[in-house]
């Protein structure tokens, strides 16, 4: 079974940047970012943190699948 990788809060806001995001704002330890596609707005936010817990990493997972294909998230995601 695939094992969920660590990261920190600066390792997603890159790897979410690849995909098109920018960093539109800063607030507290939270890091929000957005890309537009043709009319509409896609916002993720990322706490800035050294560790991102699994819970976290997981929530921030789903909601960014409904922007970005599932099966290209968990490559970045899980390990084998």
């Amino acid at each position: 079974m695939p094992k969920l990788k660590s990261f920190s809060g600066a390792e997603l806001v890159k790897l979410f940047q690849s995909f098109g995001f920018e960093i539109i704002g800063k607030k507290g330890s939270h890091i929000k970012l957005r890309r537009i596609k043709s009319i509409t707005k896609e916002t993720i936010v990322i706490p800035n943190h050294k560790i991102i817990d699994k819970g976290t990493a997981k929530a921030i997972l789903r909601q960014s699948s409904a922007f970005i294909s599932i099966e290209e998230l968990n490559k970045l995601f899980y390990s084998d």
